[in-house]
């Protein structure tokens, strides 16, 4: 039987990471929920235990459930039909089969129906799913917005929703509108509160809202009279039980056909009012979006994960010249960036998961009881560093989905252009990874103040720290030379103080970082186990320096008085 957690054996060498024990012991609140639930874990080997069983079943259904429907669900995607939406009848198969499993609401605490799952394990789950068929992950990672809920909402919201979504009803985050895109503050959707009701009610339309027909729906919605920027929004429930809201349409996108994408007409929507009002955007939404983030980082990975497999096999079947194309060098090359491209991107989204899970758990406890000097210390190390390598693993993961799928399509030829071919849907439904909750140029937006003020660097001297065998000396070394090239860019470009110089290098200077980081990753990696690991950190290292020597000789010829070469000529 296939079994997509199983015949992966990376994912148990990620559980496994040293400070997974720091973690769960955090998460487990030391294991007090023993005592309540018959499935709480009684320790440390038994909630990792857990992971394993739960992860192996999610991997089953993956390989023998939702892998197998990709395609028809592909073909055939959901539909509209009075104002409401209908999934393809495998879509729902799959639904049901993890409903059944009760795999829905994996993170949510155990006292609303939950698995109290720490990040790692959760994504490892979506990391699984994306490879099976990344248009489902996209209807059943949304339950993540039910950490939304858990973080901010009132202690009666979280009563009346969070089980429901342990018990399998979907959600979707309504944030996008016609004229508001990566430009949220520019959200219109009006929220409006009748005080004899004591109701709120929201008017107006959202637009490219994945799974808009969800049980349960974020929105975000113009809460002050008279505003135009962010003070004016606020978070608020919709309960599709209350009505007012129909689907006018579904999107005809290029893939992740499976997730229905609607345009929503809201008229006179009930809704309730999550946490203080004018903090939907400053405040509610960054921490959805970091969450929908990490999902996109799975998502990816999975992506990657499916195209090399995918790639791999029909270049071991297809014969050409009288042998197999795998033993081709221009063939077995693009495999090998291909593998070390996937590995690299795993690597970073389990590093950025343990440091997520570290600052969002100290969070959780610091509402329960006052935290030691120690684990504020400790809170704030690694909410910055969740910070900085958010939106760079969300970049360059993406990135590389993308460059993988075009490669799967690349080794199949011909063959990889039509549709019989599981590579051509990887293609399409990569596409949209390194667009959907903020474009890889809004990744570097975000990540450059991590170059200039050395997140990144620091960091990365804590891994030059870090001892590896002898035989790896000599990847070290090329790291520490990239680590210099890296330096200097940074130098070369921060000492004009030229804003626009700079904001034009941002991409070079944060890819150039994520190639050092990820490579130390995969070196750490094969550190631990040689054998899984030692050739993608091999060929990643050496496409990074290639990558790293690229940047800085352009930068290093570029001035900044160069910069008119690239500006628009605007014909009136």
């Amino acid at each position: 039987m296939a079994n997509f957690y199983t015949d992966t054996p990376q994912f148990r060498h990620y559980l496994n990471h040293p400070l997974m024990k720091r973690i769960v012991e955090l998460k487990e609140r030391n294991y007090v929920d023993k005592h309540t639930y018959d499935y709480a874990p009684m320790d440390f080997e038994d909630a990792m235990d857990s992971y394993d069983r739960i992860l192996e079943v999610v991997g089953e259904i993956c390989g023998e459930i939702i892998a197998p429907n990709a395609e028809r669900v592909d073909h055939t995607g959901p539909t509209v039909s009075n104002g409401r939406v209908t999934y393809a009848s495998p879509t729902q198969e799959n639904l049901n089969a993890l409903n059944k499993a009760e795999l829905m609401g994996m993170a949510l605490p155990r006292r609303f129906g939950g698995l109290n799952f720490p990040m790692v394990p959760y994504m490892i789950s979506a990391d699984i799913v994306s490879r099976a068929d990344a248009s489902f992950q996209n209807i059943w990672m949304l339950q993540d917005c039910g950490e939304t809920i858990y973080e901010f909402a009132s202690e009666e919201q979280k009563k009346s929703y969070l089980p429901r979504v342990a018990k399998g009803e979907t959600m979707s985050m309504d944030l996008t509108e016609p004229d508001a895109g990566s430009d949220l503050q520019a959200v219109m959707l009006k929220a409006t509160f009748n005080e004899q009701e004591n109701q709120w009610y929201l008017n107006g339309v959202k637009r490219f809202i994945t799974n808009g027909d969800a049980d349960i729906h974020l929105v975000l919605a113009r809460s002050e009279e008279g505003t135009k920027d962010a003070r004016g929004l606020s978070m608020f429930i919709y309960d599709k039980k209350s009505g007012g809201v129909t689907v006018r349409r579904i999107e005809n996108k290029m893939g992740i056909k499976g997730a229905p994408t609607c345009e929503l007409v809201f008229k006179n929507a009930k809704a309730e009012l999550v946490g203080s009002r004018r903090m939907g955007l400053i405040k509610y939404v960054m921490s959805l979006m970091n969450g929908a983030r990490l999902g996109i980082m799975a998502q990816s990975v999975g992506i990657s994960e499916a195209a090399c497999r995918e790639a791999y096999s029909y270049a071991r079947e297809r014969r050409q010249f009288g042998k197999a194309i795998i033993e081709m060098p221009p063939v077995y090359e693009m495999l090998a960036n291909m593998r070390a491209k996937t590995d690299a991107s795993r690597a970073m989204l389990y590093e950025t998961c343990r440091f997520v899970d570290m600052y969002k758990i100290l969070e959780d406890i610091s509402r329960e009881r006052k935290l030691t000097p120690e684990e504020r210390d400790e809170m704030k190390y690694y909410s910055r560093l969740a910070d900085a390598f958010t939106p760079l693993g969300k970049g360059m993961t993406s990135e590389y989905a993308n460059q993988n799928a075009y490669d799967a399509i690349q080794i199949h030829g011909g063959s990889g252009y039509m549709k019989d071919y599981t590579c051509e849907r990887l293609y399409r439904d990569a596409r949209i990874t390194n667009i959907y909750e903020g474009t890889t140029q809004l990744q570097v937006v975000a990540a450059i103040r991590h170059v200039t003020t050395g997140t990144y660097l620091n960091r990365i001297r804590e891994y030059e720290a870090m001892p590896v065998l002898p035989e790896l000396e000599t990847l070290k070394r090329t790291l520490a030379k990239m680590v210099e090239m890296y330096e200097k860019m940074v130098e070369m470009v921060t000492a004009p103080k030229d804003e626009e110089y700079l904001d034009f290098h941002a991409r070079r200077l944060v890819e150039s970082a994520g190639h050092v980081i990820m490579g130390h990753l995969l070196l750490q990696d094969a550190n631990k186990d040689p054998e899984m690991f030692r050739r993608s950190a091999e060929v990643y290292i050496h496409y990074g320096e290639i990558e790293v020597v690229k940047n800085f000789n352009f930068v290093g010829e570029l001035q900044v008085e160069d910069l008119g070469y690239y500006k628009p000529v605007l014909e009136e």
